[in-house]
Protein backbone atom coordinates (compact mmCIF):
# COMPACT_ATOMS: atom_id res chain seq x y z
CA UNK A 1 0.00 0.00 0.00
CA UNK A 2 1.18 3.61 -0.65
CA UNK A 3 0.39 5.83 2.19
CA UNK A 4 -1.07 9.37 1.94
CA UNK A 5 1.97 12.28 2.95
CA UNK A 6 1.89 14.02 4.87
CA UNK A 7 -0.91 12.63 7.01
CA UNK A 8 0.32 9.43 7.69
CA UNK A 9 3.37 10.48 8.58
CA UNK A 10 1.49 13.45 11.15
CA UNK A 11 -0.79 10.55 12.76
CA UNK A 12 2.21 8.20 13.31
CA UNK A 13 4.31 11.55 14.46
CA UNK A 14 1.63 12.18 17.07
CA UNK A 15 2.06 8.23 18.17
CA UNK A 16 4.77 8.18 18.95
CA UNK A 17 4.78 11.41 20.92
CA UNK A 18 2.06 10.17 23.27
CA UNK A 19 4.16 7.02 23.91
CA UNK A 20 7.27 8.76 24.79
CA UNK A 21 5.40 11.00 27.35
CA UNK A 22 3.55 7.76 28.75
CA UNK A 23 7.23 6.46 29.52
CA UNK A 24 8.29 9.57 31.26
CA UNK A 25 8.99 12.55 28.80
CA UNK A 26 8.08 15.97 29.30
CA UNK A 27 4.57 16.19 28.11
CA UNK A 28 5.61 19.80 26.79
CA UNK A 29 7.13 17.75 23.74
CA UNK A 30 2.89 17.07 22.65
CA UNK A 31 3.26 20.24 21.45
CA UNK A 32 5.56 19.68 18.17
CA UNK A 33 3.88 19.04 15.04
CA UNK A 34 5.21 16.67 11.99
CA UNK A 35 6.54 19.53 9.62
CA UNK A 36 6.97 17.66 6.14
CA UNK A 37 9.60 20.09 4.88
CA UNK A 38 12.29 19.43 7.31
CA UNK A 39 12.74 15.57 7.24
CA UNK A 40 14.25 13.86 4.19
CA UNK A 41 15.36 9.66 3.65
CA UNK A 42 18.50 8.56 3.78
CA UNK A 43 19.86 10.83 6.88
CA UNK A 44 21.97 9.47 9.08
CA UNK A 45 21.65 9.83 12.93
CA UNK A 46 24.58 9.89 15.32
CA UNK A 47 23.51 8.15 18.53
CA UNK A 48 27.04 10.10 20.45
CA UNK A 49 26.35 13.45 19.55
CA UNK A 50 22.29 13.73 18.67
CA UNK A 51 22.94 15.15 15.35
CA UNK A 52 21.29 14.49 11.93
CA UNK A 53 23.37 14.06 8.89
CA UNK A 54 23.52 14.15 5.34
CA UNK A 55 26.06 12.29 3.78
CA UNK A 56 27.92 10.91 0.19
CA UNK A 57 28.46 7.32 -0.28
CA UNK A 58 32.00 7.77 1.12
CA UNK A 59 30.41 9.15 4.40
CA UNK A 60 31.35 12.68 4.17
CA UNK A 61 29.44 15.29 5.49
CA UNK A 62 27.21 17.28 3.62
CA UNK A 63 24.63 18.73 6.13
CA UNK A 64 24.65 18.78 10.00
CA UNK A 65 21.50 19.64 11.91
CA UNK A 66 21.18 19.82 15.58
CA UNK A 67 17.78 19.64 17.03
CA UNK A 68 16.05 22.45 13.39
CA UNK A 69 19.85 24.51 14.07
CA UNK A 70 22.30 23.87 11.24
CA UNK A 71 25.80 23.69 12.14
CA UNK A 72 28.38 25.16 9.99
CA UNK A 73 31.96 26.03 10.15
CA UNK A 74 33.74 25.54 13.19
CA UNK A 75 30.49 23.78 14.84
CA UNK A 76 30.61 21.10 12.21
CA UNK A 77 34.55 20.19 13.26
CA UNK A 78 33.97 20.60 16.44
CA UNK A 79 32.15 17.31 15.96
CA UNK A 80 33.94 15.96 12.93
CA UNK A 81 37.09 17.50 12.42
CA UNK A 82 37.59 15.84 8.89
CA UNK A 83 33.85 16.21 8.27
CA UNK A 84 34.16 12.65 7.75
CA UNK A 85 32.03 10.12 9.36
CA UNK A 86 32.90 5.95 9.68
CA UNK A 87 29.49 4.45 8.62
CA UNK A 88 30.68 1.34 9.54
CA UNK A 89 30.50 2.31 12.93
CA UNK A 90 26.37 1.20 13.24
CA UNK A 91 26.48 1.35 17.05
CA UNK A 92 26.94 4.78 16.76
CA UNK A 93 25.32 6.11 13.32
CA UNK A 94 22.09 4.66 12.08
CA UNK A 95 21.03 5.40 8.21
CA UNK A 96 17.00 6.54 8.08
CA UNK A 97 16.31 5.10 4.33
CA UNK A 98 12.69 3.93 4.75
CA UNK A 99 9.22 6.19 4.68
CA UNK A 100 8.90 5.10 8.31
CA UNK A 101 11.75 6.59 9.22
CA UNK A 102 10.64 10.21 7.95
CA UNK A 103 8.87 10.67 11.46
CA UNK A 104 11.83 9.10 13.63
CA UNK A 105 14.06 11.61 11.99
CA UNK A 106 11.86 14.28 13.02
CA UNK A 107 11.20 13.30 16.44
CA UNK A 108 15.15 13.15 16.90
CA UNK A 109 14.96 16.43 15.50
CA UNK A 110 11.99 17.93 18.08
CA UNK A 111 13.64 15.91 21.17
CA UNK A 112 16.94 17.85 20.62
CA UNK A 113 15.77 21.01 20.01
CA UNK A 114 13.04 20.75 23.21
CA UNK A 115 15.83 19.73 25.71
CA UNK A 116 18.55 21.73 24.34
CA UNK A 117 16.31 24.98 24.84
CA UNK A 118 14.54 23.76 28.06
CA UNK A 119 16.20 26.07 30.89
CA UNK A 120 15.68 22.89 33.05
CA UNK A 121 18.33 20.83 31.77
CA UNK A 122 21.93 21.47 31.55
CA UNK A 123 24.06 21.02 27.56
CA UNK A 124 26.25 18.38 27.25
CA UNK A 125 28.28 17.19 24.15
CA UNK A 126 26.69 13.67 24.03
CA UNK A 127 22.92 14.46 25.98
CA UNK A 128 21.49 16.26 28.85
CA UNK A 129 21.92 16.57 32.51
CA UNK A 130 19.26 17.70 34.77
CA UNK A 131 20.16 17.34 38.32
CA UNK A 132 21.61 13.93 39.21
CA UNK A 133 20.44 12.35 36.16
CA UNK A 134 21.99 12.45 32.62
CA UNK A 135 20.20 11.57 29.65
CA UNK A 136 22.51 10.62 26.95
CA UNK A 137 21.66 11.05 22.76
CA UNK A 138 22.25 6.87 22.27
CA UNK A 139 19.83 6.59 25.23
CA UNK A 140 17.44 8.68 23.40
CA UNK A 141 17.98 6.73 20.23
CA UNK A 142 16.80 3.54 22.01
CA UNK A 143 13.84 5.79 23.58
CA UNK A 144 12.69 6.39 20.09
CA UNK A 145 13.54 2.95 18.34
CA UNK A 146 11.52 1.44 21.37
CA UNK A 147 8.79 4.02 20.61
CA UNK A 148 8.33 3.12 16.82
CA UNK A 149 8.61 -0.44 17.74
CA UNK A 150 6.04 0.31 19.97
CA UNK A 151 3.44 2.03 17.17
CA UNK A 152 3.79 -0.51 14.41
CA UNK A 153 3.76 -4.06 16.70
CA UNK A 154 1.16 -3.24 19.09
CA UNK A 155 -1.09 -2.77 16.43
CA UNK A 156 -2.02 1.19 17.11
CA UNK A 157 -0.74 2.28 13.52
CA UNK A 158 -2.94 0.17 12.04
CA UNK A 159 -5.18 0.41 14.37
CA UNK A 160 -5.68 3.90 13.64
CA UNK A 161 -5.13 3.61 10.21
CA UNK A 162 -8.34 1.18 9.41
CA UNK A 163 -10.56 3.25 10.79
CA UNK A 164 -9.92 6.32 8.04
CA UNK A 165 -8.48 4.30 4.97
CA UNK A 166 -9.63 7.17 2.81
CA UNK A 167 -7.49 9.16 4.92
CA UNK A 168 -3.97 7.26 5.01
CA UNK A 169 -4.34 5.21 2.31
CA UNK A 170 -3.71 6.16 -1.62
CA UNK A 171 -6.54 4.26 -3.53
CA UNK A 172 -5.77 4.16 -7.40
CA UNK A 173 -8.28 2.23 -9.69
CA UNK A 174 -5.17 1.54 -12.06
CA UNK A 175 -3.91 -0.75 -9.92
CA UNK A 176 -6.48 -3.88 -10.31
CA UNK A 177 -5.68 -3.28 -14.20
CA UNK A 178 -1.57 -3.46 -14.13
CA UNK A 179 -1.83 -6.51 -11.61
CA UNK A 180 -4.74 -8.47 -14.29
CA UNK A 181 -2.57 -7.52 -17.46
CA UNK A 182 0.36 -8.64 -15.80
CA UNK A 183 -0.97 -11.76 -14.46
CA UNK A 184 -2.10 -12.84 -18.20
CA UNK A 185 1.82 -13.25 -19.19
CA UNK A 186 3.55 -13.87 -16.34
CA UNK A 187 2.84 -15.00 -12.24
CA UNK A 188 2.75 -12.24 -9.78
CA UNK A 189 2.89 -12.77 -5.93
CA UNK A 190 2.53 -10.42 -2.91
CA UNK A 191 4.94 -10.59 0.35
CA UNK A 192 4.66 -8.27 3.19
CA UNK A 193 5.73 -7.89 6.59
CA UNK A 194 2.13 -7.15 7.95
CA UNK A 195 -0.04 -10.03 9.33
CA UNK A 196 -3.07 -11.49 6.68
CA UNK A 197 -5.77 -9.26 9.12
CA UNK A 198 -4.05 -6.31 8.56
CA UNK A 199 -3.30 -7.25 4.81
CA UNK A 200 -6.81 -8.32 3.72
CA UNK A 201 -8.55 -5.23 5.31
CA UNK A 202 -6.02 -2.94 3.13
CA UNK A 203 -6.24 -4.77 0.17
CA UNK A 204 -9.76 -5.04 0.32
CA UNK A 205 -9.92 -1.43 0.43
CA UNK A 206 -7.71 -0.80 -2.62
CA UNK A 207 -9.84 -3.10 -4.90
CA UNK A 208 -12.90 -1.97 -4.02
CA UNK A 209 -14.55 -0.01 -6.55
CA UNK A 210 -18.30 -1.34 -6.44
CA UNK A 211 -19.44 2.29 -5.51
CA UNK A 212 -17.13 4.24 -8.46
CA UNK A 213 -17.33 4.16 -11.93
CA UNK A 214 -13.75 4.25 -12.22
CA UNK A 215 -12.66 0.77 -12.15
CA UNK A 216 -11.34 -0.89 -15.47
CA UNK A 217 -11.27 -4.49 -14.82
CA UNK A 218 -14.92 -6.39 -13.27
CA UNK A 219 -14.58 -6.51 -9.54
CA UNK A 220 -13.36 -9.84 -7.75
CA UNK A 221 -11.42 -10.86 -5.03
CA UNK A 222 -8.56 -9.10 -4.23
CA UNK A 223 -6.62 -12.78 -4.25
CA UNK A 224 -7.16 -13.47 -7.34
CA UNK A 225 -5.28 -11.07 -8.77
CA UNK A 226 -1.78 -12.91 -7.21
CA UNK A 227 -0.62 -15.98 -8.01
CA UNK A 228 0.94 -16.19 -4.38
CA UNK A 229 0.62 -14.02 -1.31
CA UNK A 230 2.75 -14.03 1.61
CA UNK A 231 2.08 -12.58 5.11
CA UNK A 232 4.45 -12.09 8.31
CA UNK A 233 7.61 -12.70 5.85
CA UNK A 234 9.78 -10.50 8.60
CA UNK A 235 12.17 -8.86 6.01
CA UNK A 236 15.16 -8.79 5.67
CA UNK A 237 14.74 -12.29 7.41
CA UNK A 238 12.97 -13.67 4.69
CA UNK A 239 15.93 -13.13 1.95
CA UNK A 240 18.06 -15.16 4.55
CA UNK A 241 17.11 -18.33 6.19
CA UNK A 242 13.44 -17.13 6.59
CA UNK A 243 10.80 -18.50 8.66
CA UNK A 244 8.44 -21.28 8.83
CA UNK A 245 6.26 -21.58 6.08
CA UNK A 246 2.56 -22.14 7.37
CA UNK A 247 -0.72 -21.74 5.63
CA UNK A 248 -3.48 -19.44 6.99
CA UNK A 249 -6.97 -19.88 7.14
CA UNK A 250 -8.38 -16.89 5.67
CA UNK A 251 -12.08 -17.31 7.56
CA UNK A 252 -10.17 -16.64 10.92
CA UNK A 253 -7.26 -14.91 9.84
CA UNK A 254 -5.26 -17.67 12.41
CA UNK A 255 -1.95 -19.99 11.25
CA UNK A 256 -2.84 -23.71 10.76
CA UNK A 257 -1.00 -25.71 12.79
CA UNK A 258 2.46 -27.39 11.41
CA UNK A 259 4.39 -26.21 7.98
CA UNK A 260 3.34 -25.88 4.87
CA UNK A 261 4.85 -28.42 2.59
CA UNK A 262 2.36 -29.06 -0.28
CA UNK A 263 2.22 -27.59 -3.82
CA UNK A 264 1.50 -24.06 -4.80
CA UNK A 265 -2.74 -23.35 -4.17
CA UNK A 266 -5.06 -21.26 -5.77
CA UNK A 267 -5.88 -17.80 -3.47
CA UNK A 268 -4.36 -19.84 -0.39
CA UNK A 269 -2.32 -17.49 1.81
CA UNK A 270 1.21 -18.42 3.40
CA UNK A 271 3.09 -16.83 6.16
CA UNK A 272 6.49 -16.63 6.73
CA UNK A 273 8.66 -18.96 4.72
CA UNK A 274 11.79 -17.29 2.61
CA UNK A 275 12.40 -16.03 -0.51
CA UNK A 276 13.92 -19.52 -1.53
CA UNK A 277 10.72 -21.00 -1.00
CA UNK A 278 9.11 -18.57 -2.96
CA UNK A 279 11.18 -19.38 -6.19
CA UNK A 280 10.54 -22.91 -5.30
CA UNK A 281 6.73 -22.59 -5.00
CA UNK A 282 6.65 -20.05 -7.94
CA UNK A 283 8.72 -22.71 -9.93
CA UNK A 284 11.31 -19.77 -11.12
CA UNK A 285 14.73 -19.16 -10.83
CA UNK A 286 15.99 -15.49 -8.99
CA UNK A 287 16.96 -13.77 -11.97
CA UNK A 288 13.08 -14.42 -13.32
CA UNK A 289 12.01 -12.57 -10.90
CA UNK A 290 11.42 -8.61 -10.82
CA UNK A 291 10.86 -7.42 -7.03
CA UNK A 292 8.94 -4.52 -5.77
CA UNK A 293 9.65 -2.47 -3.07
CA UNK A 294 10.00 0.72 -1.13
CA UNK A 295 12.17 -0.22 1.63
CA UNK A 296 16.17 0.00 0.35
CA UNK A 297 17.50 -1.91 2.65
CA UNK A 298 14.90 -4.90 3.63
CA UNK A 299 12.99 -4.78 0.09
CA UNK A 300 16.05 -4.20 -3.00
CA UNK A 301 19.58 -4.59 -0.70
CA UNK A 302 18.62 -7.76 0.34
CA UNK A 303 16.62 -9.06 -2.91
CA UNK A 304 19.57 -8.03 -5.16
CA UNK A 305 22.69 -9.26 -2.57
CA UNK A 306 21.36 -12.72 -1.64
CA UNK A 307 19.06 -13.77 -4.73
CA UNK A 308 19.57 -12.02 -7.25
CA UNK A 309 16.35 -11.22 -7.92
CA UNK A 310 15.70 -7.75 -10.68
CA UNK A 311 14.71 -4.71 -8.69
CA UNK A 312 11.98 -1.79 -8.49
CA UNK A 313 12.35 0.72 -5.84
CA UNK A 314 9.20 2.87 -5.41
CA UNK A 315 10.32 6.57 -4.79
CA UNK A 316 7.33 8.52 -3.91
CA UNK A 317 9.45 11.73 -3.21
CA UNK A 318 10.84 11.06 -7.20
CA UNK A 319 7.16 12.93 -8.00
CA UNK A 320 8.10 16.38 -6.40
CA UNK A 321 12.17 15.55 -7.09
CA UNK A 322 11.41 15.96 -11.17
CA UNK A 323 8.72 18.95 -10.17
CA UNK A 324 12.02 20.87 -8.61
CA UNK A 325 14.49 19.84 -10.71
CA UNK A 326 12.82 20.59 -14.06
CA UNK A 327 11.48 24.97 -12.44
CA UNK A 328 15.39 25.34 -10.82
CA UNK A 329 17.32 23.30 -13.99
CA UNK A 330 19.34 27.17 -14.50
CA UNK A 331 20.73 26.48 -10.95
CA UNK A 332 22.31 23.24 -11.62
CA UNK A 333 23.98 24.62 -15.02
CA UNK A 334 25.39 27.24 -13.02
CA UNK A 335 27.04 24.77 -10.96
CA UNK A 336 28.11 22.95 -14.08
CA UNK A 337 29.68 26.43 -15.49
CA UNK A 338 31.02 27.24 -12.29
CA UNK A 339 33.11 24.38 -12.27
CA UNK A 340 34.43 24.82 -15.79
CA UNK A 341 34.99 28.41 -14.86
CA UNK A 342 37.09 27.03 -12.03
CA UNK A 343 38.90 24.59 -14.47
CA UNK A 344 40.00 27.40 -16.83
CA UNK A 345 41.69 29.04 -13.81
CA UNK A 346 43.89 26.15 -13.76
CA UNK A 347 44.50 25.39 -17.37
CA UNK A 348 47.77 27.09 -18.00
CA UNK A 349 48.88 26.03 -14.78
CA UNK A 350 51.20 22.81 -14.08
CA UNK A 351 53.38 21.20 -10.95
CA UNK A 352 56.07 24.05 -11.32
CA UNK A 353 54.28 27.17 -11.10
CA UNK A 354 53.73 29.73 -8.16
CA UNK A 355 51.00 31.37 -9.07
CA UNK A 356 47.83 31.02 -6.74
CA UNK A 357 44.42 31.72 -8.31
CA UNK A 358 41.86 32.91 -6.16
CA UNK A 359 39.00 30.81 -6.14
CA UNK A 360 37.42 32.39 -2.96
CA UNK A 361 34.62 34.03 -4.94
CA UNK A 362 34.02 30.78 -6.92
CA UNK A 363 33.92 28.85 -3.42
CA UNK A 364 31.10 30.91 -1.69
CA UNK A 365 29.08 31.32 -4.74
CA UNK A 366 29.09 27.38 -5.66
CA UNK A 367 27.43 27.28 -2.01
CA UNK A 368 25.64 29.52 -2.13
CA UNK A 369 24.02 28.25 -5.49
CA UNK A 370 24.11 24.52 -3.67
CA UNK A 371 22.08 26.28 -1.07
CA UNK A 372 19.84 27.71 -3.08
CA UNK A 373 19.17 24.15 -5.04
CA UNK A 374 18.51 22.17 -1.20
CA UNK A 375 16.32 24.90 -0.22
CA UNK A 376 14.21 24.48 -3.11
CA UNK A 377 13.24 20.80 -2.21
CA UNK A 378 12.73 21.10 1.77
CA UNK A 379 14.85 22.25 4.54
CA UNK A 380 17.47 18.98 4.07
CA UNK A 381 18.11 19.41 0.81
CA UNK A 382 17.24 16.80 -2.38
CA UNK A 383 16.67 12.92 -1.26
CA UNK A 384 19.27 12.66 -3.75
CA UNK A 385 22.23 15.42 -4.27
CA UNK A 386 23.58 18.28 -2.34
CA UNK A 387 24.90 20.35 -5.04
CA UNK A 388 27.11 18.56 -7.73
CA UNK A 389 27.27 15.60 -4.70
CA UNK A 390 25.10 12.72 -4.87
CA UNK A 391 24.10 11.32 -1.58
CA UNK A 392 24.25 8.03 0.43
CA UNK A 393 20.36 7.22 -0.80
CA UNK A 394 21.31 7.58 -4.52
CA UNK A 395 24.16 5.67 -4.61
CA UNK A 396 22.42 2.80 -3.00
CA UNK A 397 19.40 3.44 -5.28
CA UNK A 398 21.70 3.05 -8.37
CA UNK A 399 24.00 0.33 -7.00
CA UNK A 400 21.59 -1.78 -6.45
CA UNK A 401 17.91 -0.95 -7.83
CA UNK A 402 17.69 -1.89 -11.24
CA UNK A 403 14.55 -0.21 -12.11
CA UNK A 404 13.17 2.86 -10.14
CA UNK A 405 9.84 5.17 -10.20
CA UNK A 406 7.77 7.15 -7.97
CA UNK A 407 5.24 4.44 -8.90
CA UNK A 408 4.90 1.13 -9.80
CA UNK A 409 1.84 2.17 -11.93
CA UNK A 410 4.18 3.32 -14.71
CA UNK A 411 4.75 -0.40 -16.00
CA UNK A 412 0.78 -0.07 -17.04
CA UNK A 413 2.18 2.36 -20.08
CA UNK A 414 4.97 -0.02 -21.45
CA UNK A 415 4.88 -3.36 -22.98
CA UNK A 416 5.49 -6.30 -21.01
CA UNK A 417 7.94 -6.78 -23.94
CA UNK A 418 9.45 -3.81 -23.73
CA UNK A 419 13.75 -3.75 -22.80
CA UNK A 420 14.76 -1.91 -19.91
CA UNK A 421 18.14 -0.94 -20.45
CA UNK A 422 20.35 1.07 -18.80
CA UNK A 423 21.89 3.93 -20.83
CA UNK A 424 25.62 4.17 -21.32
CA UNK A 425 27.31 6.77 -18.80
CA UNK A 426 30.98 8.21 -19.39
CA UNK A 427 33.56 7.32 -16.78
CA UNK A 428 35.38 10.67 -15.32
CA UNK A 429 38.52 9.63 -17.78
CA UNK A 430 36.63 9.13 -21.16
CA UNK A 431 34.59 12.28 -20.43
CA UNK A 432 37.89 13.92 -21.10
CA UNK A 433 37.95 12.30 -24.98
CA UNK A 434 36.48 14.12 -27.48
CA UNK A 435 33.52 11.91 -29.17
CA UNK A 436 32.27 13.36 -31.97
CA UNK A 437 33.42 11.63 -35.50
CA UNK A 438 36.46 11.82 -36.73
CA UNK A 439 36.84 12.60 -40.97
Amino acid sequence: AVYKSPDYEELAFALLLEHLVAIGYPPEILAYKYDPTFPTRGLVFDALYGNLLKVDSHGNLLVCAHGFRFLKGAEILHYYPNKFIQRDDMKRFHILNTLFNLTEAHLYACLVDFFTNCSRYVNCDTGYKHGNLFMSFRSMFQDVREAMDHVHLSGCLKEKTLENLQKYVVKDPRVPLLLSRMKEVGKVFLATNSDYTYTDAIMSYLFDFSNEDKADVPQRPWRSYFDLIVVDTRKPLFFAEGTVLRQVDTDTGKLRIGTYTGPLQHCAVYSGGSSDMVCDLLGVKGKDILYMGDHIFGDILKSKKRQGWRTFLVVPELARELQVWTEKSELFEELRSLDVFLAELYQHLDSGSNERPDISSIKRRIQKVTHEMDMCYGKMGSLFRCGSRQTLFANQLMRYADLYAASFINFLYYPFSYLFRAPPVLMAHESTVEHSRLD
